[in-house]
């Protein structure tokens, strides 16, 4: 059996020109898209992804700005300053970069954005919204997860869907959106979590499993079923050989499932670029909402 790899860079690619006519309609109203970044700490992946996302944003032609804070920023500084961008015309999306260190409340820093900017889909708000079939802003990732699936044609009706992974970042939000209806979803969804007894089980059960568990190489080939798609979400850093002494794997071990799987996305360059795409999305959007 062939085994597709579906990417995230070629299907990123061409959601980038098609939002183009859309940063165009909203440049002619004199409106430029921004988000405002904060970054708490040096967790060298954050400052990766932080990196990655100003990044684009700057080849798209839209307005990022960054705020750096050590590490011992008090919860109450963090506060005064999410209030201060909440006001602030400029920035239709705001992005506090997870993880947050321990001193911080995660859950009251997230909430106190604006959720007309809460372009990440964390607020309790959007994430109701969601849970009742409204979806206003949907967090990137599991909204990456679904775009995977349009660029690539692939119909969720009538399909098991197993997710691996109960975070309200992945895998809680990916559960409602691929049993939604929709021509893309419309799943049979079970999702699944380290509580869950005989894992495997569902997984060999399942046409499409979603990996989002963090836990380097968990599903092999023997844990699936053939011909059955793998999603993989999980980025884990393992130690190598090569100059950086590491290297990037997912949640699935990938080498064993060429030949197995009828697709599945790779790590990196599978769920990553996708993530980053939907960010630029979500605050096109918020500029169209509240421009």
């Amino acid at each position: 059996m062939k085994t597709l790899t579906l990417s995230g860079l070629d299907a990123s690619k061409s959601l980038y020109k098609s939002y183009l006519p859309r940063i165009e309609r909203l440049n002619k109203k004199n409106i430029q898209p921004g988000l405002a970044v904060i970054l708490v700490g040096n967790n060298p992946a954050s400052q990766v992804y932080v990196k990655s996302k100003s990044t684009r944003f700057h080849k798209m032609g839209l307005f990022s700005e960054t705020f750096k804070y050590k590490e011992n920023i008090s919860e109450v500084q963090l506060l005064s300053k999410i209030e201060e961008l909440n006001k602030n015309k400029k920035f239709h999306g705001i992005l506090v970069q997870l993880p947050l260190p321990k001193h911080i409340n995660s859950e009251l820093v997230l909430n106190s954005i604006d959720p007309k900017k809460d372009v990440d889909g964390f607020h309790p708000y959007n994430l109701g919204c969601l849970a009742i079939g409204k979806p206003s802003f949907v967090p990137c990732t599991p909204k990456g997860v679904m775009r995977i699936f349009e660029h690539y044609n692939i119909k969720l009706s009538g399909k098991h869907v197993v997710i691996v992974g109960r975070s309200n970042i992945v895998g809680r939000p990916q559960s409602i959106l691929t049993s939604l209806k929709g021509p893309y979803s419309n799943a049979t969804t079970t999702l699944c979590h380290s509580g869950t007894k005989d894992l495997f089980n569902y997984t060999l059960m399942a046409d499409i499993v979603i990996l989002a568990l963090g836990s380097p190489e968990f599903l092999s080939n023997e844990n699936i079923k053939k011909g059955s798609i793998v999603i993989d979400v999980g980025i884990n850093r393992v130690p190598d050989s090569n100059k950086k002494g590491y290297r990037l794997v997912g949640d699935a071990d990938f080498s064993s499932m060429i030949g197995h799987a009828s697709a599945i996305t790779p790590v990196p360059g599978g769920i990553g670029p996708m993530t980053i795409a939907m960010l630029v999305e979500n605050t096109i959007e918020a500029a169209e909402n509240n421009g």
